[in-house]
């Protein structure tokens, strides 16, 4: 008896600890993470002062390298970064060039994101005083064009990416699920094919991180992702981004779209080289059917919509840009791409996440799994890449740090998941 009330003693005080410790960690992570603003009122004080004086929309950017000799590389630049669209790949991009030039970016507080997914607050920035003036965002936000407008000079390029949304729901669901409640009902051992085929039975538009798997690409770009897709305002915000954005990059021809950023902004090719980052396994990554797929693009009718047409538009770039030049260009890349490879990575490859032997190398992995990639840097490069090598490499939360980015919320929250083994 009194053995058994010991252990009863025992497992009610592991139980208090256990819901105290809860409590903390749901308390710390509704701090750390804001409430989804549905609204687009800006954030900041009316009296905060612009940039400079901001046109209504961007003024045009003329393409470069081919058309203008002698032209000066574009340092103003706002990157609109989506999500699982290959963005943390352009994100390192855009941290070297900002880097290897001295230029000011605006960036977070406390995390990786800007509140995400609360709209984007000139406020958000870290040290943002009225009127400072940024070189480059890239960040995650919930994009609100006028705070974004009031930070970066009138002739700065608008820059985003999008990708098919059958497959970035895909790699949504696989990703985030874990943090979406709703999904938390699926029982099956395919959990992303029992969704669809019946999601309006699982889904809540209200639900907590609903956000991240329906029409992804139109919350992050600021639009209601509930829209009823018969709704003229749905057109209405294409045209917008189109209006808003000089290029719109796709996912699935990340190279064609490089080649046509490289012309826009007219830097060199050494700016545009790259490693893929933040990639998953193969195991990791199931390819939707037939069927599954057209249920999840129906899903996402509103990303459908906003792909097509700037499928159709990156095709008119294409054409203008030369289908013969775009093909040696794209060559060319791949073949600096290769010998930065064979410079870089030790093994030539990407590898799990348990074979990384620098922590410093570590990329940030989804709840639950390491399925995410990264790379061994070869421990003998020559002094003229060393530098270019590591850089190519870091992945993003390393990478802000190097910059200098005040990330107490994220490295906290890794802590507690390291301590938890989540």
């Amino acid at each position: 008896m009194l053995l058994q009330k010991k252990r009863w003693e025992s497992m009610a005080k592991g139980l208090v600890l256990g819901a105290l410790f809860t409590s903390f960690l749901l308390l710390l992570y509704s701090y750390a993470v804001p409430p989804l603003h549905t609204g687009l009122a800006s954030t900041t004080s009316e009296g905060a002062a612009p940039c400079s004086p901001a046109p209504s929309e961007p003024e045009p950017v003329t393409s470069a390298n081919g058309s203008a000799r002698g032209c000066q590389p574009r340092r103003d630049i706002v990157f609109m970064k989506t999500h699982k669209t290959a963005s943390s790949t352009l994100l390192n991009i855009l941290f070297r060039f900002g880097q290897k030039h001295g230029l000011k970016f605006a960036f977070p507080n406390g995390r990786n994101d800007f509140d995400y997914p609360a709209f984007f607050a000139r406020s958000l920035v870290q040290d943002y005083r009225p009127g400072a003036c940024f070189n480059i965002i890239c960040n995650h936000m919930r994009f609100h064009y006028d705070e974004v407008r009031g930070l970066v000079p009138p002739n700065a390029t608008f820059i985003t990416v999008l990708r098919d949304p059958a497959r970035l729901f895909e790699s949504s669901f696989h990703y985030f699920g874990s943090v979406v409640p709703f999904t938390w009902k699926l029982s099956g051992q395919d959990k992303l094919a029992e969704f669809l085929q019946d999601p309006d039975r699982y889904y809540d538009p209200h639900g907590y991180n609903a956000h991240y798997l329906r029409n992804l690409l139109f919350f992050d770009l600021g639009y209601d992702s509930d829209l009823d897709p018969s709704s003229p305002q749905v057109q209405e915000h294409i045209l917008e981004v189109e209006r808003r954005f000089h290029l719109v990059l796709l996912q699935e021809y990340f190279d064609e779209s490089l080649v046509l950023l490289k012309d826009l902004l007219c830097w060199e090719l050494e700016d545009v080289l790259y490693f893929k980052l933040n990639a998953r396994r193969a195991s990791a990554v199931p390819r939707l059917s037939g069927e599954l797929y057209r249920r999840a693009t129906a899903w996402n009718e509103l990303d459908a919509r906003l792909y097509r047409h700037f499928n159709a538009s990156f095709w008119r770039k294409v054409e203008a840009f030369g289908r013969e030049r775009m093909a040696r260009e794209v060559a060319a890349l791949r073949r600096a791409n290769e010998r930065m490879r064979r410079i870089c990575i030790d093994g030539g490859d990407a590898v799990d996440a348990t074979a990384i032997q620098d922590a410093a190398m570590q990329p940030w992995q989804p709840l639950g799994a390491k399925s995410i990639l990264g790379y061994n840097l070869k421990k003998s490069i020559g002094r003229r890449h060393a530098q270019l090598c590591r850089r190519m490499l870091t992945p993003e939360i390393q990478y802000l740090t190097d910059l200098g980015v005040n990330l107490w919320v994220t490295k906290l929250w890794k802590v507690i998941r390291d301590f938890l083994q989540w």
